[in-house]
């Protein structure tokens, strides 16, 4: 894709982040491209209908929190790599949860995108968990899957408290280590 079309491309995905956090996935799609300051043109171009649009928007914020957790890999401690991520992910979810659940109820859940986006998530928190199991720092019965579920039923819990979020995470965090005999 040229420089130039990029662009357009990345500015429609946030606009039309911004417009479905405001008014759902029934967003004018005009407003949606009249805020990113291209024609409808550019963005049919880039997105045939409204559905390939939802699936563009949640798979965008999907890969920003994957590759979120491959950057930590790569320069953190395996433990301080693993708890970040958790907090990166609980931050996500309290701050998007209503456009992640809206956006996921427009989505047919056999989908190739939603499929993708699980798969990327389990890899992610793969790149994460296997580190930090090799090196004795967190119980070996754990899946990658725990990990996400355990950072989003904590943001879920806390999503009319929000600043208990924290503690929650660090009393998780701590649960996540070896049983010592």
């Amino acid at each position: 894709m040229r420089a130039d079309a990029r662009r357009n491309y990345e500015r429609i995905i946030e606009c039309a982040r911004q417009a479905f956090t405001e008014h759902g996935p029934d967003a004018p799609l005009d407003d949606i491209a009249r805020r990113a300051c291209v024609g409808a043109g550019t963005l049919y171009r880039h997105f045939p209908n409204r559905d390939a649009l939802i699936e563009a928007v949640y798979r965008a914020r999907i890969e920003h929190l994957a590759g979120l957790a491959y950057e930590l890999a790569e320069t953190m401690e395996p433990m301080a790599a693993l708890e970040q991520w958790l907090r990166d992910q609980v931050a996500y979810v309290l701050s998007e949860h209503s456009l992640a659940l809206t956006l996921k109820s427009s989505m047919d859940q056999t989908s190739e995108t939603f499929t993708m986006c699980r798969t990327m998530m389990t890899d992610a928190a793969a790149a994460l968990l296997t580190p930090a199991q090799q090196a004795g720092l967190v119980r070996a019965d754990l899946e990658p899957h725990d990990l996400i579920r355990l950072g989003h039923g904590i943001a879920t819990a806390c999503e009319t408290a929000p600043d208990v979020a924290p503690r929650l995470l660090s009393v998780a965090v701590n649960g996540l280590r070896p049983v010592q005999e």
